[in-house]
């Protein structure tokens, strides 16, 4: 065929794949062709949409003459493919070296490819300077710039200033807001453009509901709802998945499923969200059968289909399914590619307990962010790990790459209250207020949660008012905390405040006020507001509710109502509801219904150390030493070990932890000649040993010794010699305070004269003057 008779028009339009480019290009080579300016960048054009910009860029430099179409279409193949700098680079070469000036094609490209305002504003000069500013194209391109680095004021002037606006700029407008968090400003807009008799397009629509979804307002989400049904946009594939998007934001799955039924197209988008709505929703069960559906008719998942797909399978606690994804992720190299499906795979392991294997994956990140960092560290919280979280975290503090922010702090103070660490936690507090953060209502929180377990719970209180209070989260952690320290009282106090100011209560909201009726011995409160959970608001009770009445009422010495309460349950027990009972048993010395409560225990958990624990001591209490000795070796024959009782006690930003009858304190010595001091004063003023909570079977002589080697004697003995005259001392331990031990530091508060703080498993305990807050009902 003769050269003159190829249809060039039709090889570029049948060129699907790179290697056909290539094949034309050659034959445009050979035919001379390849001089022709308009098919020379045609060319350009068509390796970038290949994403082969290199290829471009060589036909570009190859071309001996150039017009502004050709360096338009050289800037235009680089921000298509991504590559910002060398857009700009290109652009600056067009303007000083060419011969030509940039006309109305070339801004708005190259506004999207500035990486900072300052070439933003070089480039808007040159738009001054050529007249082009009125451009429809340009003035958006320019908005849409300024927005992006948040001068959403500057975008607004841009836009008043517009002679015309067609519908793209209108969209720019409301995007800009939209991008800023501007909710109000973005609705305006939306009014102003209908009001002009401008109509929305999908892209309008979809933005706005985005923007509502982010700003809980369901009433204006669902009012531009109704306008894409007028106008015919529903079925949009864009607004349809916007939809699914606002509707599950608002857990409202029924309409999201709805919409995602009656598209008529769906994309991968549409599945991702679908899936997404119902994994946020913590419907697991219903995100995975979505999944499978996907699978079934052959789309392929990428990599937001696996965010989700971790989250769903952590949720199903299948360490299985765990392996399954991450070998599926292993398999299309994707924890290379990008930094956030390794995050969720190392979040997915941290949250089903697989902390090594978290750290593991962590380790191998070829890249990791700030979100890396803040997810093995709240991974390691979780687990109750918080001596390794801090490690992690100060391990990140060596990397001067990573700035903490605000999921930094959220993850890391309940390290810090886990541990009772004051004085570190009041640094980060520091910290926070530095960067602005502490107003923020998430640390805000975590600092009020911090400084109340802490025991400082007027600072956890001042910090409270301090902070924005229109959601539930921050009135939850105080009620909580005043219920720990025993005010309960106080606790539905500001329970009444917080539905005064109408705030939305949720199943949290109840758990922290019936720990506090618990904790306070308020049954008939308790009794009150578990029946308004249920009744007025229609929250439906968990098995964390159940298992706050059943400690209500045991703890209370209400152990038949407690059985009887867990015998009309609509729900099975679970370990927590039998173990609330055991433990009431444990208070109130009911042996026979402690072995029932263990037995059932037994049944559903038989892998929890503590639960023999609890039945041992029963047994021990009543010098049944029979009982405890088949208990342990029931335990031993598992392999379950006792968790060792140890208290903790921060003096001069160090944490110092004792372990019962542990000896190897490098101030031992001194502790020893203290506590006897001590215990000979306190026998003085009347106090007796009480031997029932030796849990050895022991003799008589050995036993004081027994007591006196508690770790929370250890660590207030120390706190003793360590600290100057009347300062408060602040303990912290990890199993409940033995009554003896209870007991005895009532009347050191006595002998020292001083404040004596304890925070055990369940409670605080204020000691002073003799007395403790708890009543001595704990």
């Amino acid at each position: 065929m003769r050269i003159e008779k190829i249809d060039f028009n039709l090889l570029f339009v049948s060129c699907t794949k790179v290697h056909l480019a290539k094949r034309l290009h050659a034959l445009l080579v050979v035919s001379g062709k390849v001089k022709d300016m308009f098919l020379s960048t045609r060319l350009v054009n068509l390796y970038s949409y290949f994403g082969d910009v290199s290829l471009s860029r060589r036909t570009f430099d190859q071309l001996p003459e150039k017009d502004i179409y050709t360096w338009n279409s050289m800037i235009s193949a680089y921000v298509r493919t991504s590559r910002f700098r060398e857009a700009l680079h290109c652009f600056y070469q067009l303007s000083s070296a060419s011969g030509f000036q940039p006309n109305f094609y070339t801004f708005p490209p190259v506004l999207k490819a500035c990486g900072n305002l300052v070439d933003g504003k070089k480039i808007h000069c040159q738009v001054l300077k050529l007249g082009c500013q009125w451009d429809i194209y340009v003035a958006a391109s320019l908005i849409h710039m300024y927005s992006r680095f948040g001068f959403v004021g500057i975008a607004r002037k841009l836009f008043n200033e517009m002679p015309i606006r067609d519908t793209g700029s209108w969209n720019s407008m409301i995007s800009g807001f939209c991008q800023n968090g501007n909710v109000k400003e973005a609705l305006d807009v939306m009014n102003e453009m209908r009001l002009e008799g401008e109509n929305m397009d999908p892209v309008t629509v979809a933005s706005l509901l985005t923007v509502c979804a982010q700003s809980g307002d369901i009433l204006n989400g669902m009012l531009i709802h109704l306008y894409a049904i007028k106008q015919g946009l529903e079925l949009d594939l864009f607004v349809s998945n916007a939809l699914i998007n606002m509707y599950a934001k608002f857990g409202w799955l029924a309409n999201a499923r709805r919409v995602f039924d009656q598209m008529v197209v769906r994309d991968l988008v549409s599945w991702n969200s679908i899936i997404s709505a119902y994994e946020q929703n913590d419907d697991p069960i219903s995100a995975l059968r979505f999944y499978k559906n996907m699978q079934q008719i052959e789309i392929q998942p990428d990599l937001l289909t696996l965010l989700s797909l971790a989250s769903i399978v952590s949720q199903l606690a299948d360490s299985r399914k765990i392996r399954s994804v991450h070998g599926f992720i292993l398999r299309r190299s994707w924890l290379m590619q990008d930094v956030a499906i390794g995050n969720a795979v190392v979040d997915m392991y941290a949250k089903l307990g697989g902390i090594d294997s978290a750290r593991i994956v962590f380790e191998g990140l070829p890249t990791k962010d700030v979100v890396s960092w803040n997810t093995l560290i709240t991974g390691y919280s979780q687990n109750g790990l918080a001596s390794e979280a801090i490690e992690v975290y100060n391990i990140m503090e060596e990397h001067e790459a990573i700035i903490p922010n605000q999921g930094t702090w959220v993850s890391l103070l309940p390290a810090y209250s886990h541990l009772g660490a004051l004085q570190q936690g009041m640094k980060i507090h520091g910290r926070v207020i530095k960067n602005y953060l502490h107003m923020d209502v998430f640390v805000g929180t975590c600092l009020i949660d911090m400084y109340g377990k802490c025991g400082r719970l007027d600072d956890a209180l001042s910090l409270f008012y301090q902070v924005p209070r229109k959601n539930s989260v921050p009135w939850n952690a105080i009620i909580f905390c005043h219920g720990i320290h025993g005010h309960g009282k106080k606790a539905l106090k500001l329970f009444e405040e917080m539905v005064d100011k109408a705030v939305n209560l949720d199943h949290i909201t109840f758990v922290s006020l019936l720990s506090a009726c618990s904790h306070s011995g308020l049954v008939d409160e308790g009794k009150h507001y578990f029946h308004v959970m249920q009744e007025e608001y229609g929250i439906k009770s968990s098995y964390k509710h159940y298992g706050c009445m059943v400690d209500l009422l045991g703890r209370a010495g209400h152990l038949e109502a407690a059985y009887d309460f867990i015998k009309n349950m609509p729900i099975q027990p679970d370990a927590s509801i039998w173990g609330a009972l055991l433990g009431a048993c444990r208070i109130h010395g009911n042996v026979k219904l402690g072995k029932f409560a263990s037995d059932r225990l037994f049944e559903v958990d038989s892998e929890n150390i503590g639960y023999y624990v609890l039945l041992s001591n029963i047994y021990a209490n009543f010098g049944k030493w029979e009982g405890v000795d088949k208990v342990r070796s029931l335990a031993m024959d598992r392999g379950l070990r006792k968790t060792p009782g140890w208290s903790s006690i921060e003096i001069n930003k160090k944490v110092d932890v004792f372990y019962t009858g542990n000896q190897t304190h490098p101030k031992y010595q001194e502790i020893c000649i203290e506590l006897r001091a001590m215990t000979a004063k306190m026998k003085s003023l009347g106090y007796i040993p009480d031997y029932s909570f030796v849990l050895q079977d022991v003799e008589e002589d050995e036993k004081e010794q027994i007591l006196t080697s508690h770790s929370e004697r250890l660590a207030i003995a120390f706190g003793i010699i360590s600290t100057p005259p009347k300062t408060t001392i602040r303990i912290f331990k990890n199993l409940r305070v033995c009554g003896d031990c209870h007991n005895a530091t009532k009347y050191i508060s006595t002998i020292s004269e001083r404040e004596i703080i304890v925070r055990d498993s369940n409670r605080f305990h204020h000691f002073k003057d003799g007395t403790c807050s708890c009543g001595d009902y704990w």
